[in-house]
C-alpha cells in the first residue's frame, strides 16, 4: 500500500477532487483488472477512451481515479485528480509506485528503425559474460538477471518496466539493455525513468501507419535524446544524417559511431564472409561471428557503450568475438545439399535492403537468391510497394506471401507488394499466399550452394490472422522442409 500523495511525486497536477493521505494497493489503467482500493488512470488510447470505463473502475473498487477530463458526477469517497496529459502522469506514477528502480540501475534505451533488439541483446550477453548481473527489454524477451519472461511489445506499458526493473533491483542487476520504440517514447512510457545512455542506430521508412508523416517519426525518436540527462551519454551512428538532429537538444554527453564519416569510434570492415566479419575497431583487429555491414554497425555501436560505461577496451573486443547473433536476425543453416537459410525479421524496406545486398555481397554470383517476403496487415500500408521493388531487384528469385495478414486479406496485402515490381522483374515473381507453401516451395526451387531467405518475421513463433495467432516459427518451419526435400 502506498499512499496516493507520494504517488503523485513529480506528477504536476491540475486539480485534486478528495483526499491524497489515502493508501491504495495498485495502479491499474486498465478498468477490467481494477480492485477493492486501486487508482484508476484514464488514459486516452488510438482505439479508446479511458475517460468512459471511469465509472465500471469505480464500480470494481477503485479508491482513486486519474485523468485528464474529471466527471460531472463525482462518488463520494473517491479521489480525483485531474492532469493535462494522463499518460504522462501513469509513467510517473508507475515509477514512484516501484519506488524508482531505474535509479538503482545504469539503464542505457536503445532506439532507431533497425538494429535495436541486435544492439540491446548482444550487449545484454556481452556483460553477462563479463560477469556482471544483467537485465533486458527487448521485442524478443526480457530477461531479469538469469529469468527469463516472453515480451508482448517491444516497449512495455510504464507498470510493466517498473515492475521488472523493480525485480531487477532485487536480483541484484547493475545494468539493464531496453529498446525504446517510437510507439513507447510518444505514448510517454518511458517518462520517470533515468538513463545512462541513449543509443540510435539508424532512421528509415517505418510506422507511417502511427505517425503522421516522417518528420514526427524522427522528432518523436529525438525526444527521448531531449529528455537524457547531463550523467547520460547519447550515441549516434554518424553515418545517418538524423543522428546529428537526435544531439541537437540533448543534455547528455555527445558521441558518435560510424563505419564512413569522422567519428569517436570507428570501425572498418576488413572481410565480409557468411562465416563472420574481419574488423578493425580504433585500429585494433578481431574476428566476429556476425555478418554485413549493418552488423558491423551494431557491433560498433556495442563497443562504443560498452567503452562509455567503463568496461575496459581489450576485454570488450575479446567478448565481442565470441558473440552469436540474435534468435531472427540473420539466423542461418545450411542443408545437407549445401543450401543456406536465413531467417531475418526484416519488415522495413531499408532492413531487406541491408540484408539482400549483404547477401550478393558475400554470393559469388554463380548460386541463385530465393526471397520469400510479405508485408504485415493493419500496418503501415505505404512501404509494401517499396518492399516489392526492393526485392524483385535485389534477388534471383521472389515469392511474396503472407506475413501476419491480422484483420486484413492475404491476396490484397501481396497485390499491393506486387505494385512496386519494375515490370523488367516480373518474371522472377511469384505470389503464394500461404506462408508455409511459399517457403515448402522455396525450399523445392533451391539447388545445391543457392540461398533462400525468409525475410519478415524473424524471430515470431506465430501468425496472426483474423485475430488468432497460429504456431508459426520460420526458422523451425524451413529447417523441417529442408531435411524432408533432402531425403
Amino acid at each position: 500500500m502506498i499512499l496516493i500523495r507520494d504517488i503523485l511525486y513529480k506528477v504536476t497536477l491540475e486539480k485534486v477532487v478528495g483526499n491524497t493521505a489515502v493508501a491504495i494497493r495498485e495502479i491499474h489503467f486498465d478498468s477490467r483488472k481494477v480492485g477493492l482500493d486501486d487508482m484508476f488512470v484514464a488514459t486516452i488510447g488510438t482505439l479508446s477512451d479511458g475517460h468512459d470505463f471511469i465509472k465500471k473502475a469505480v464500480n470494481n473498487g477503485a479508491i482513486a481515479v486519474v485523468c485528464e477530463k474529471i466527471p460531472e458526477q463525482l462518488v463520494n469517497g473517491i479521489t480525483y485528480i485531474q492532469v493535462s496529459d494522463s499518460q504522462k502522469a501513469l509513467a510517473i506514477m508507475a515509477a514512484n509506485y516501484y519506488d524508482n528502480p531505474s535509479e538503482n540501475i545504469k539503464l542505457v534505451g536503445v532506439t532507431g528503425t533497425n538494429g535495436k533488439t541486435t544492439i540491446a541483446t548482444l550487449l545484454f550477453n556481452l556483460f553477462k559474460a563479463a560477469g556482471y548481473e544483467v537485465g533486458l527489454l527487448s521485442t524478443v524477451k526480457i530477461m531479469v538477471g538469469n529469468k527469463q519472461h516472453s515480451a508482448t511489445h517491444t516497449t512495455p506499458d510504464s507498470l510493466t518496466i517498473n515492475n521488472y526493473l523493480k525485480q531487477m533491483n532485487e536480483a541484484g542487476v547493475e545494468f539493464c539493455f531496453m529498446e525504446v520504440s517510437s510507439h513507447g517514447v510518444h505514448q510517454k512510457r518511458t517518462e520517470g525513468l533515468q538513463f545512462a545512455g541513449g543509443i540510435f542506430t539508424n532512421l528509415s521508412h517505418d510506422h507511417l501507419d502511427y505517425h503522421s508523416d516522417f518528420a514526427s517519426y524522427r522528432d518523436v525518436k529525438k525526444s527521448f535524446f531531449d529528455q537524457l540527462p547531463k550523467s547520460a551519454f547519447a550515441l549516434v551512428n554518424g553515418d545517418d544524417k538524423n543522428g546529428l538532429v537526435m544531439l541537437q537538444n540533448t543534455k547528455a554527453k555527445k558521441y558518435k559511431y560510424a563505419l564512413k564519416s569522422h567519428a569517436d569510434y570507428k570501425v572498418q570492415i576488413l572481410e565480409n564472409q557468411f562465416t563472420g566479419l574481419l574488423l578493425k575497431i580504433n585500429n585494433q583487429e578481431l574476428w566476429v561471428k556476425l555478418i554485413g555491414n549493418f552488423n558491423a554497425y551494431n557491433l560498433l555501436a556495442i563497443y562504443a557503450t560498452a567503452d562509455l560505461l567503463g568496461l575496459e577496451q581489450l576485454e570488450v573486443l575479446q567478448l565481442m568475438s565470441t558473440l552469436e547473433s540474435v534468435e531472427g536476425r540473420f539466423q542461418y543453416l545450411v542443408s545437407e545439399k549445401n543450401i543456406t537459410a536465413i531467417v531475418d525479421y526484416a519488415h522495413t524496406p531499408d532492413a531487406l535492403k541491408n540484408v539482400l545486398e549483404t547477401i550478393n555481397s558475400i554470393r559469388t554470383g554463380n548460386e541463385e537468391l530465393i526471397t520469400v517476403v510479405g508485408c504485415g496487415g493493419d500496418r503501415d500500408m505505404q512501404k509494401r510497394p517499396k518492399m516489392g521493388s526492393i526485392a524483385a531487384r535485389l534477388s534471383s528469385k521472389v515469392i511474396f506471401t503472407s506475413d501476419n495478414p491480422r484483420s486484413e486479406n492475404p491476396n490484397e496485402i501481396i497485390e499491393q507488394i506486387e505494385a512496386g515490381v519494375p515490370p523488367e522483374h516480373y518474371k522472377k515473381t511469384v505470389s503464394i499466399a500461404e506462408r508455409k507453401q511459399a517457403i515448402k516451395t522455396a525450399c523445392q526451387l533451391a539447388k545445391a550452394n543457392d540461398i533462400i531467405l525468409l525475410a519478415g518475421k524473424g524471430h515470431e513463433s506465430y501468425q496472426e490472422i483474423n485475430g488468432e495467432r497460429f504456431d508459426f516459427d520460420d526458422f523451425k518451419m524451413v529447417s523441417e522442409l529442408l531435411k524432408v526435400l533432402n531425403k
